[in-house]
């Protein structure tokens, strides 16, 4: 499975599909048993936040989003770089992180060709200007007003037309890369946003039983969140540095007003915002089915204070998960109308002639229809994380994990940040070339039987392990994000791969502080907790 689903010989969704025929045939798990993995309590939590974010996507919620937030922080290149990360980081965070690009990337171009247009008429302006002035000095003096303006060219401070060339090039460049970037980084943060968290989530429930569902939303997040913050300010920098110089008076115009570039771009961004009218009933009503659904992850089990998953069911078995909350939202879209819902007399035609009577409307549909959910959800995914928590229940059944973690045993001696680090390396490198999602996969129960052994916490090491299978910056190949923004014509293989290493160096230092700071203390990794203890 590792080999087909590095090399792609099959479609990464059948070769998910192999333990289901190979393990019973090999006697290693029954098939009842082993069908039992494809739809587990975590494929169901990535079913339903796909499908409120299907949802956000299908009303345009995203695009209003964006549009706004770029509206409020400004079109200075610093600020609107910024803010287009931002922008990116925050939707990714909910929805998929190729949606995300694909919704984003047209709005850069937009704003880039509004501004490249301006900074055109505006040359042409100024050049006519000169050029008008030449002819009202005559024709006697225009020779000496031609040798003087040469002069003046020769001698003035200021970019010349190539140097301006060369600038807007390296900023297109700058402002396409980072909505790829920021849609990666941005995807960390949730536990939702991306499939190798998921990945993790269900192969810690998978390999440790007991562990007292350590990770769910909240807890994710707030180890997570920052570590993103962190990520997406040093991003920028490296950015603003690598593509639009250190120049703050040119970058975040300090003490300077708005040029006709910058103008135009905003008055494009203020145009695509009215072009999508007042907020409607549909799209307040998905809003508000988001908003309660993040209210109810991180309310329900927050860790630090009893949530009211504890309070209202307080039994020893965890009845309700993310999963319940995540399903029962989505549900929710199916019922609730799309448009206002107006009531009607029922005796109004017993009443009223036929004649007078007003035609018989169709009531209204829901947020949401089946045939949109089902051609827009990624069910390969599902199935991808279902062979995933297959390959682990036959490895822990079969006693491989066991003879991994024995293998294993000799690294004790090595200091277990630098096995952290050196691990997120590895990854960070092998998931440029192969899916996070199956990197994810591979990996992890080797790095679950490798903590057993030199008896680390687990999520010592598969915690940033699984954020550096999303740290896929250097090739267009590595993720659809990259893929998209590649497809623009703008930037070359090897501009991905020099911005990339430096942020493949950012990812996994972020993510090493990260692990050794506030997460020490957040998961106690100072231990080895008893739930990793295989023995027992």
């Amino acid at each position: 499975m590792a080999v087909f689903w590095c090399t792609e010989a099959m479609p990464l969704a059948a070769t998910a599909l192999l333990p289901v025929v190979l393990f019973p045939m090999m006697g290693i798990v029954e098939s009842k048993k082993v069908c039992m993995q494809y739809l587990k309590d975590t494929n169901m939590l990535f079913v339903g936040g796909l499908v409120l974010a299907v949802a956000v996507e299908h009303w345009n919620l995203h695009k209003r989003i964006a549009l706004r937030v770029l509206l409020i922080l400004g079109v200075k290149p610093a600020l609107l770089m910024l803010g287009f990360m931002g922008v990116t980081a925050f939707l990714s965070m909910w929805i998929s992180n190729t949606a995300t690009t694909a919704m984003m990337v047209p709005i850069v171009q937009a704003v880039l060709e509004q501004m490249n247009e301006a900074e055109a008429e505006q040359d042409r302006t100024e050049t006519g200007e000169e050029e008008e002035e030449g002819r009202r000095q005559g024709p006697w003096s225009r020779g000496t007003f031609n040798l003087r303006r040469g002069q003046e060219n020769n001698t003035r401070e200021g970019p010349s037309e190539a140097e301006k060339q060369a600038a807007r090039k390296r900023a297109r460049k700058g402002l396409t890369l980072c909505i790829c970037y920021a849609a990666s980084i941005g995807g960390t943060a949730t536990l939702t946003g991306t499939g190798p968290n998921l990945v993790l989530k269900g192969q810690m429930n998978q390999l440790f039983p007991q562990n007292g569902d350590i990770l769910n939303f909240a807890s994710w997040f707030i180890f997570s969140f920052p570590n993103m913050l962190l990520m997406l300010v040093l991003a920028w920098l490296w950015l603003q540095i690598s593509f639009m110089g250190i120049n703050f008076q040119k970058t975040w115009g300090c003490g300077t007003q708005q040029t006709a570039s910058e103008q135009a771009a905003l008055q494009m961004l203020r145009e695509e915002h009215r072009k999508l009218g007042p907020m409607s009933f549909g799209e307040s009503s998905v809003l508000v089915l988001f908003a309660v659904l993040v209210l109810l992850w991180f309310t329900r089990d927050p860790g630090y204070v009893p949530g009211w998953g504890s309070t209202f069911f307080n039994t020893d078995k965890e009845y309700v998960t993310d999963a319940t909350v995540a399903i029962f939202m989505a549900l929710l879209l199916f019922v609730i109308p799309a448009t206002w819902p107006h009531c009607r007399n029922p005796w109004s035609s017993r009443t009223i002639p036929e004649r007078d009577q007003e035609p018989v409307t169709k009531p209204p549909g829901p947020l949401m229809e089946w045939d949109v959910i089902q051609k827009k959800l990624p069910w390969s995914i599902v199935l991808l994380l279902g062979g995933g928590f297959a390959l682990a229940n036959g490895s822990e059944v079969s006693g491989l994990s066991k003879w991994l973690g024995t293998q294993m045993a000799p690294l004790r001696n090595v200091p277990s940040w630098a096995i952290a680090t050196i691990t997120s390396v590895f990854i960070a490198v092998f998931t440029e070339c192969t899916s996070n999602v199956a990197t994810a996969t591979l990996f992890l129960p080797v790095f679950a039987s490798l903590s057993y052994s030199i008896k680390v916490n687990p999520l010592y090491v598969m915690l940033p392990c699984t954020l550096s299978c999303s740290f896929a910056f250097m090739l267009p190949v590595a993720t659809p994000p990259n893929a998209i923004v590649f497809s623009y014509g703008h930037i070359r293989v090897a501009d991905m791969a020099k911005t990339g290493i430096m942020m493949n160096v950012i990812g996994i230092a972020c993510t090493t502080v990260a692990i050794n700071t506030w997460g020490r203390s957040m998961f106690n990794l100072d231990t080895f907790p008893p739930w990793a203890n295989f023995t027992l």
